[in-house]
């Protein structure tokens, strides 16, 4: 019994080895974690339970039968991030590079399977130069097993990507599918081909950070939601995230023990809003005041600036934010901004999060070049989300809130549940000098008459009254009162239920 005990002991200290000192030592050089002390970081100590350590792959060509390393290339298992269960697979860049084969591939989707079958979240850390080419269409047919799991579990429980190193080729589909994409500045990089190619195809000379890098990810393309400076710091704001969901779409929002009173008032809210209406305030303010201990995680924060959105928690209970930002684009709504929020709201109503509404639009963008990039159909995506969401939906009107852009932000006429409004609201078809303009053209040239039609249509139409006066308004609240009056108003929603039309799905404009 001694001998087979030392025998297990001697194969598990191979399969930890991965490829060997000298590759994890590479490994280091580069600034980057291995697969294993990765799982360290990201999960409770003593938490992991791994499975297939000892799986090997079955291809010959090439030489591979000479080169069998246990594992294959991706450590997996499960553990729990401060108590609550997760499956999570690591791909290890010492083995093979972290090449994805027919076995690696079965290795992820055991643990897909059982995270959908468990109910709990699936996170993957992705270090991988793609397909291993050794075995051809086999590997290629592991990641099409791995997209088709992705497209199950989307929807039932929370998918987590996290970028690590390289991830090109068919390699990057499953992570565009998940939920939610981390990266890491200066060591991740996403491409579906990479520069070599880019150059013969279309002789763009290009650098790897410049075409997948974080910044071109988080910045530019908006496939990522955020990037961090190294490996630690990227893993533990996964654990962060991980705590504001839900385990699965049948678990409820997780609700934490705060040192925050729901009824706290904020007094400098009363003064957030500028005196003139031109002039912008910092939204992002507002949420922090709003928040238990003024706790928001904010995701694409480099994408789309003009909206705002991420987790906080009301009372120790989850909730996503929408809201404009009058700092960028004076909050006005573009495809960018609303392809960013659609996709953030449909996240939060697949898992049952509530979603706070914070609005001051002064429309959408107008333009040539939002018009030919089809701003009326990525503005439709951003009305569809709310418009079927059902989970809890409250709106805070805070300043502006004209046109169409009025009605897609979460309005009673959208069926939001609960809409307030700040005495500082202005609601109405678009701003009184536009306004103006229009219904008095033929006395433009008289400037003081047309100042005066102006102050007149401020008045009637630049304030909540007109609104609550007809319902779609149901209170006009002071700033202050703000944190109280909506963390009541989820409270009361708490056992909302909504009767859908019978169909398959729908169909949103994509």
């Amino acid at each position: 019994m001694h001998e087979i005990i030392e025998a297990l002991d001697k194969r598990r200290d191979a399969a930890r080895l991965g490829g060997g000192e000298k590759r994890i030592a590479t490994q280091h050089s580069k600034g980057k974690l291995t697969a294993r002390e990765r799982l360290d970081v990201l999960l409770d100590p003593g938490s992991f339970e791994e499975y297939d350590m000892f799986v090997r792959h079955r291809a010959t060509d090439f030489g591979m039968a000479d080169t069998i390393i246990p594992g294959d290339g991706v450590v997996t298992g499960c553990g729990t991030i401060n108590g609550r269960l997760t499956y999570v697979f690591s791909q290890d860049f010492t083995v093979f590079g972290g090449s994805l084969s027919e076995t690696h591939a079965q290795k992820i989707c055991k643990i897909m399977d059982l995270s959908v079958q468990n109910g709990a979240p699936v996170i993957g850390l992705n270090d991988s130069g793609g397909a291993r080419i050794q075995e051809g269409v086999a590997a290629l047919g592991g990641y099409a097993e791995v997209f088709w799991r992705n497209v199950q579990a989307s929807g039932a429980i929370p998918q987590i990507s996290v970028i690590m190193g390289p991830c090109a080729g068919g390699a990057v589909y499953s992570p565009a599918m998940t939920d939610f994409i981390y990266m890491v500045k200066d060591t991740s990089y996403m491409f579906v081909t990479g520069p070599d190619v880019v150059k013969t195809v279309t002789n763009e000379i290009v650098t790897q950070e410049e075409l997948g890098g974080a910044s071109t990810h988080t910045k530019i393309s908006s496939v990522a939601d955020a990037a961090f400076e190294n490996d630690i710091e990227t893993l533990l704001e996964v654990r962060r995230l991980f705590d504001f969901l839900p385990l699965s779409a049948t678990d409820k929002v997780p609700v934490l023990a705060v040192n925050d009173t729901a009824d706290r008032a904020e007094p400098s809210l009363d003064t957030i809003i500028p005196d003139s209406a031109s002039k912008p305030y910092d939204m992002r303010e507002v949420i922090v005041k709003l928040a238990d201990e003024g706790d928001f995680l904010e995701l694409q924060r480099d994408f789309a600036g003009n909206i705002l959105t991420g987790f906080i928690r009301l009372d120790g209970g989850t909730v996503g934010v929408v809201a404009n930002q009058p700092l960028v684009l004076a909050g006005c709504l573009d495809i960018n901004s609303s392809k960013k929020a659609a996709r953030f709201i449909r996240f939060c109503d697949s898992f049952s999060i509530p979603i706070l509404t914070l609005v001051d639009v002064p429309g959408f963008l107008p333009g040539v070049a939002q018009e030919y990039g089809g701003i009326i159909k990525h503005g439709a995506k951003l009305l569809f989300a709310y418009a079927e969401a059902t989970v809890p939906k409250v709106t805070v009107i805070t300043r502006k809130a004209y046109g169409g852009a009025y009605d897609v932000m979460a309005s009673k006429h959208i069926r939001a549940d609960v809409n307030y409004a700040w005495p500082t609201a202005e609601i109405a078809v678009m701003g009184a000098k536009g306004a103006t303009e229009i219904l008095y053209r033929s006395e433009l040239s008289d400037k003081e008459k047309i100042a005066a039609r102006t102050k007149e249509y401020e008045d009637r139409f630049a304030n909540p009254f007109v609104a609550a006066e007809r319902g779609f308004i149901d209170d006009v609240i002071l700033p202050r009162e703000t944190r109280r009056r909506i963390t009541r108003a989820f409270s009361t929603l708490r056992r909302k239920k909504v009767a859908m039309p019978v169909k398959k799905h729908d169909n949103i404009p994509l």
